[in-house]
C-alpha cells in the first residue's frame, strides 16, 4: 500500500510541476509580426479572428484560411465581425472541416498544398498555442510556422492561480496537450 501510495504522490508531483511549467512556458507575441506566405487562424474566440485578418490587411502574409468554422457561418458575416477590408474578400478562405486541432492541422496541411505555401503564421489563443504547435508541427514537417499567441478577453493568464475559471481551463488544455504529444508520437513512429 505504501508503495502504491508513494506511486500516486510521485504521479500527481510530476503532473503538477509538469502544470505550471506549461503555464509558465506559454509563447509571448513577439513584438512585428514576420513575414509568411500564409496566414491560419483557429476559430474559438474574436480576438483571434480579428488579430488574422487585420494580419492580413497589414499584408503579412498572402492569404488568410480560417480553420474550423460552423457551417452556418457564411464568409460575409466573419468579414463583418472581423471589421474584414479589401483583403478580407479576396484572399480570406473558410474551412468548414475541423471539428479540433488535429481536423486544423489536416485541414492546414491540404490548403498549404493546394496553395504551394511554405510558412505560416499560426494564430491562436495563447493557451491553446502548444497543442497548436505540437499537431501542425507533425502534420506540416516542411512548413515554417510562426506562432503568434492572442491573449482571450476574460482569461488573466498572468494571475491564473488566482482565477478558478483560469485554472480549470488551463488544466484542460494542459490535458488535451499532454494527450496530443502522445497521439502525435505515436502517428510519428506508426
Amino acid at each position: 500500500m505504501r508503495v502504491f501510495l508513494a506511486a500516486l504522490l510521485v504521479i500527481f508531483l510530476a503532473y503538477v510541476v509538469g502544470f505550471v511549467l506549461f503555464v509558465g512556458g506559454l509563447p509571448a507575441r513577439a513584438k512585428a509580426p514576420p513575414r509568411a506566405d500564409a496566414i491560419v487562424v483557429l476559430t474559438g474566440g474574436d480576438e483571434r479572428l480579428d488579430t488574422a485578418v487585420a494580419l492580413l490587411e497589414r499584408g503579412v502574409g498572402k492569404r488568410l484560411l480560417i480553420s474550423g468554422v460552423s457551417l452556418e457561418t457564411t464568409k460575409e458575416v466573419l468579414g463583418h465581425i472581423s471589421g474584414g477590408g479589401p483583403r478580407f474578400g479576396c484572399c480570406a478562405d473558410i474551412g468548414y472541416g475541423a471539428q479540433d486541432t488535429h481536423g486544423n492541422a489536416e485541414e492546414t496541411a491540404e490548403w498549404m498544398r493546394q496553395h504551394h505555401f511554405k510558412s505560416l503564421i499560426l494564430v491562436t489563443s495563447r493557451y491553446h498555442m502548444p497543442r497548436a504547435m505540437a499537431e501542425f508541427s507533425t502534420m506540416l514537417p516542411d512548413i515554417r510556422i510562426i506562432p503568434w499567441p492572442v491573449d482571450q478577453e476574460g482569461i488573466d493568464l498572468g494571475g491564473w492561480w488566482r482565477h478558478g475559471r483560469t485554472m480549470a481551463l488551463l488544466n484542460r488544455e494542459y490535458l488535451k496537450f499532454l494527450a496530443s504529444l502522445v497521439t502525435t508520437k505515436l502517428a510519428h513512429h506508426a
